[in-house]
C-alpha cells in the first residue's frame, strides 16, 4: 500500500479505510504527542533543574496546547495542497 502511495497509484476510500481505520490513527496521534510532552518535560526539567519543577510542567502544558494548535493549522494548510493526491 505504500508503495503504491509513493508510485503515485490512486486508491479509493475504500481500499485507504481498509489500511488503517481512522481510530487506529487517533490513537497513534495521541500516542505519540503522550512521547512528545513527556520528553518536554523530562528535557525541561533536566535543563532547569530540581528546584524548577512548576515551570517545567508549565513549560510541557504551554509546549502541549502550542503543538496541538500548530499541527491544526499544518494540517488545514496540506488539505489545501494537491500534490500528491
Amino acid at each position: 500500500m505504500i508503495t503504491e502511495k509513493v508510485a503515485g497509484a490512486n486508491t479509493t476510500y475504500e481500499q485507504d479505510v481498509q489500511s488503517e481505520k481512522p481510530i487506529r490513527s487517533v490513537v497513534k496521534a495521541l500516542s505519540w504527542r503522550l512521547v512528545g510532552t513527556i520528553d518536554t518535560f523530562v528535557v525541561s526539567y533536566l535543563v532547569l533543574g530540581k528546584e524548577s519543577l512548576g515551570d517545567a510542567g508549565w513549560i510541557t502544558l504551554i509546549d502541549f496546547i502550542n503543538k496541538m494548535i500548530l499541527y491544526f493549522f499544518h494540517e488545514r494548510v496540506w488539505n489545501k495542497i494537491k500534490w500528491g493526491r
